[in-house]
């Protein structure tokens, strides 16, 4: 899908998004003011939030499709997660203060009125935000728009809070037991909760995920698929905007292969992670693979065997070894919970002695892609 179409349909989905909850904000103020219902009237300036949440995202979405520039020679895909920012600070200033407002009616309660005509346009409400909360969600999932998805999650959990409403309207006509403001606080509460978990989410982005699971074995498939190429690693995936890649990866090549056959099979490479993924390639770097000599081969299978055996040792790559220079160099990924420093003075310690005529040369790696 072409960033233009991506764009159209986020534009679509908000638009369509901004009418429905405008429409809903208008029959539960009515309603609300009418009936002297706090809940009710926090519902509708919830939904009055969710409109302004939509004009956001629109506005997010035109600026991110906007084209590269001198300042910006990657694009600006990262504005969507600043517009993501700003709907969950919305979301989570709409909690805030109606926490406050029903807490005052709590203080200071007053008597609701409600009509059969105010529970039909509650209970419609109801199912509108559900319709429109799978609508929101499945388009955002589509295209891979946070903001969409976040606000496709809020309108179903802005549903329930509805539903919630609608029985304490029934509860009260049946009981006379008036329950809004406590109603309120429930509301509150969870407006609040989706406002952080929506900034948490939108924060993971800015600081950067870990790379999407699908997309880096993609890559690495169609990289290992080459008849040459023994091993890729280090795959970097750098996130510029939802769906937006930009990459650089380490293949392990046989030490015979020339600069020119190189140079013919990383274009090759580059062309193929394009057309069939979207991921633009930037930098592929080269580990050369000792063929000359069986020594190499046996002294690699040993080193990788013992450095394996520690469980914070992820994987072993990079490997090749200079008999005239009397050098060993490979690459060790580690997992996050031991510091590279003491990796790699265990393994000096366990390595050193095994191979007394070599100097070794260990890189230690970061655990980025599964």
């Amino acid at each position: 899908m072409d960033s233009a179409q991506r764009e159209k349909i986020i534009v679509r989905t908000s638009v369509i998004g901004i009418i429905v909850n405008i429409l809903l904000a208008g029959f539960k103020a009515a309603v609300g003011l009418a009936a002297n219902s706090i809940a009710v009237v926090l519902d509708a300036v919830n939904n009055l939030s969710d409109a302004l949440s939509s004009v956001i995202t629109i506005i997010g979405a035109r600026l991110a499709g906007k084209k590269p520039d001198k300042e910006h020679p990657l694009g600006h895909g990262r504005v969507e997660y600043l517009s993501a920012m700003i709907v969950s600070a919305i979301v989570l200033y709409a909690g805030v203060t109606s926490m406050v407002e029903s807490v005052k009616k709590i203080i200071t309660p007053e008597k609701p009125e409600y009509t059969t005509i105010s529970l039909v346009i509650i209970a419609t409400a109801v199912v509108a935000k559900v319709l429109l909360g799978r609508y929101v969600r499945s388009q955002g999932k589509k295209v891979d728009s946070g903001a969409l998805i976040a606000s496709g999650t809020d309108a179903m959990s802005d549903a329930a809070l509805s539903l919630a409403v609608f029985l304490t309207a029934v509860l009260y006509m049946i009981t006379g037991i008036a329950l809004e403001p406590y109603v309120g606080v429930v509301i509150s509460l969870f407006i609040i909760k989706a406002g952080f978990e929506m900034i948490q989410d939108t924060i993971k982005d800015i600081l950067g995920r870990r790379a999407d699971e699908s997309v880096s074995r993609m890559v690495k498939q169609i990289v290992v698929q080459e008849p040459e190429v023994r091993g890729a690693y280090d795959l970097f995936l750098h996130n510029y905007g939802p769906g937006k890649y930009y990459a650089s990866v380490h293949v392990e090549l046989p030490d015979t292969m020339t600069v020119e056959e190189v140079d013919v099979l990383t274009r090759r490479i580059q062309n193929k992670v394009y057309h069939e993924t979207g991921v633009i390639m930037t930098a592929i770097g080269v580990y050369a693979f000792n063929t000359k000599n069986d020594e190499a081969a046996a002294i690699r299978n040993k080193i990788q065997k013992t450095v394996l055996e520690h469980d914070w040792a992820l994987q072993v790559h990079g490997f090749h070894l200079d008999q005239q220079a009397k050098e060993i160099r490979f690459d060790v990924v580690m997992a996050f919970d031991i510091k590279h420093k003491d990796g790699l003075e265990i393994l000096h310690e366990e390595l050193d002695p095994m191979f007394p005529d070599y100097k070794l040369y260990i890189q230690p790696d970061i655990d980025i892609t599964d």
